[in-house]
């Protein structure tokens, strides 16, 4: 039976101590890393995600198969059936295994929920078809399930890719360059959407021993051997962002989230200068940050979230509990998350009368209209971060219900849990 999570908060000051997870991005490319390596590099400090412990698993699975399998002679090999490879919906593990098993010598095929049969895959798809992969389309051309056939042959190394499509695309490729014969040379048309996570995979190649070349609009990377070495997975900042939602929702609020740096690959790591906007002043000493409410006016009406879009959910939900009738852009890639993330958020903003009204991709909070429910029913639409993002307005209403709590076990599984330490009422209701 699924459990639904009514949240309440009794009083409007917080204070305390949160141990974040790592973060889901850093690594699901260290796991990509680490087998591409054949294990030279090895990830430390693995996220307790389940997106990263199912990549984990599948991975560190598919090392022992091609130990186990190494006896088979050739004509055993071509009689092995399809491999099927089930991420349900972890949007990051389809991306990078597309990749992964794109260049592997094995027949896999790759399936997931139905909101993942959903999302696209085409552009990723067509990129390693002109890079010599073998991909066939098993039910409905451009989106999963695919099935990988190995046989991989390099025919060129000029791939072309559209910036403003998801990184994880440009990640994926990124990510097996060094193991192409031919290496990489990747041409980003128009402007790349998400910056930072790319530059989180350089950096992360980088580390491993994996040189390269960015010069304008084109990525280069040869075709050369990892070096023995560790990725250590930082916390997860996107998880930090909810806590620095609920401190810009209280009263008063001192929070120290241990463990976090200012010098993060994560390029969620802005929330410290997006919530500075909102009175948190953020402090790194301890091994840690300390969060500090300042009460202040809020100034800012413009938001640019185009290298930061896994912030927007939460960004937005603050300003519409603050009656801050702010503008938004860079969200175009939400609508092809986990879940249409504009729409949900129209739709679960619109409960409690607030609008968000798009127009020529500029989106903007109207809350001339706002009210407070009573009781709130948030559906989370399969989506975690619908969930996370929300939570923090239970310091503004009497009391919350959130749908499918589980859902946050996707990135954050000690969420809940973590609220209820500090101080929040967490109850378990049977759907």
């Amino acid at each position: 039976m699924m459990q639904n999570i009514i949240l309440k908060r009794n009083n409007k000051i917080v204070n305390g101590t949160v141990n974040l997870t790592g973060s889901k991005s850093e690594c699901n490319r260290a796991l990509i890393i680490e087998a591409l390596s054949e294990s030279k590099v090895k990830v430390e400090n693995i996220s307790d995600a389940a997106d990263a412990v199912l990549l984990a698993g599948i991975l560190r699975g598919n090392q022992e198969a091609v130990s186990a399998d190494s006896s088979l002679n050739n004509s055993e090999i071509e009689n092995c059936k399809s491999e099927i490879v089930d991420i349900g919906p972890a949007g990051t593990a389809m991306r990078f295994l597309t990749a992964y098993y794109a260049i592997q010598e094995d027949e896999v095929i790759l399936t997931g929920s139905k909101r993942m049969k959903e999302r696209p895959i085409g552009i990723l798809v067509d990129a390693l078809r002109t890079l010599g992969a073998n991909i066939d389309y098993e039910e409905n051309d451009g989106y999963p399930p695919i099935k990988l056939k190995g046989g991989f042959k390099q025919q060129t190394g000029k791939i072309n890719i559209k910036g403003n499509i998801s990184s994880q695309y440009i990640t994926a490729l990124l990510l097996i360059a060094p193991a192409l014969p031919l290496g990489l040379e990747l041409h980003i048309e128009g402007e790349l959407t998400s910056r930072p996570y790319v530059e989180m995979t350089l950096a992360m190649l980088e580390t491993s021993g994996i040189k390269h070349t960015w010069e304008g609009n084109v990525i280069a990377i040869s075709n050369q051997e990892f070096t023995t070495t560790s990725l250590y997975v930082e916390p997860d900042w996107s998880a930090a962002s909810y806590w620095y939602a609920i401190a810009a929702l209280a009263d008063e609020a001192e929070l120290f989230l241990t463990g976090l740096t200012p010098y993060s690959l994560q390029g969620d790591s802005v929330i410290t200068e997006i919530m500075a906007n909102f009175g948190i002043t953020s402090q790194f000493k301890d091994g840690g940050v300390h969060l500090k409410k300042e009460n202040k006016p809020i100034s800012r009406r413009e938001f640019d979230l185009k290298e930061c879009p896994d912030l927007a959910q939460t960004v937005i939900v603050v300003c519409a509990a603050l009656n801050h009738e702010a503008s938004f852009t860079g969200l175009e890639t939400l609508k092809i998350k986990e879940t249409d993330r504009i729409l949900a958020l129209q739709t679960e903003l619109g409960k409690m009368g607030v609008k968000l009204i798009e127009k020529d991709e500029v989106y903007t909070l109207d809350c001339s209209g706002k009210f407070i429910p009573d009781n709130i029913f948030i559906n989370t639409y399969h989506d975690h971060r619908m969930a996370m993002a929300f939570a923090p307005l239970a310091l503004t209403l009497p009391q919350m219900e959130f749908e499918n709590g589980p859902v946050v076990e996707k990135s954050y599984p000690a969420f809940w849990n973590d609220l209820e330490k500090q101080g929040f009422e967490v109850e378990e209701k049977e759907a």
